[in-house]
């Protein structure tokens, strides 16, 4: 089982702001992650600021592309990032030609997607998926729990790496312990805190502690 990676989500609603709290923490986390908010309002600019600074780090644009995947992902790959996102009810056509034109493209689950639409995926040769609380679930009161668990253990049977996000906390690292994660996901777990930091490293400390 490998040790998971953890990724700094910049949901922030302006590229200044994203760009300072990334300073504090970029040399700490595995991967930088241009949240779909901040895309929206900032552009591909926000690539190719992080990668300005941090040319070594594995970069993510959350776009979570439904439509015109090709002309998407190649303007993200020029602009800087590894990976994109694609929401899980896009098409495998749309799916297919956002994964020719960059490096790899992660599936967002949301909704009602199944494990049917989940092995098409996998037959056209996309391995990555993100399984997500939202932020609109978690404000109306939901955790994880051992429901989250098994799917999650489900997609990884099948042969996805797995990303997992939303709420994230040190404290509930603990419950994927035994859970092969390819990534932990966290914005405001980290950038709310006092010290953002040194919550990238207890993040890190933990991951290490129950995968190292």
């Amino acid at each position: 089982m490998s040790i998971p990676k953890l990724q700094i989500a910049c949901d922030h609603s302006d590229l200044a702001g994203a760009l300072a709290d990334i300073k504090k923490v970029g040399d700490v986390v595995d991967i930088i992650e241009a949240g779909t908010i901040l895309l929206l309002q900032e552009g591909e600019q926000v690539l190719r600021c992080f990668r300005a600074m941090y040319p070594e780090k594995l970069i993510v644009a959350d776009t979570k592309c439904a439509d015109a995947g090709g002309t998407v992902a190649k303007n993200c790959q020029q602009a800087g990032a590894d990976y994109m996102t694609v929401i899980c009810a896009a098409t495998i056509p749309t799916m297919k030609a956002a994964a020719k034109e960059i490096a790899e493209i992660q599936v967002e689950l949301y909704g009602d997607w199944t494990y049917q639409q989940a092995q098409q995926w996998l037959d056209a040769g996309i391995s990555q998926a993100i399984y997500h609380q939202s932020r609109d679930a978690l404000l109306a009161g939901e955790t994880w729990g051992e429901k989250d668990l098994t799917k999650v253990r489900k997609l990884i049977d099948m042969g996805f790496r797995v990303s997992v996000t939303g709420g994230l906390s040190v404290e509930t690292l603990a419950l994927f312990a035994g859970i092969d994660v390819y990534t932990f996901i966290t914005g405001r777990g980290i950038t709310a805190a006092d010290d953002p930091q040194q919550a990238a490293v207890d993040f890190k400390q933990e991951i290490l502690r129950i995968w190292g």
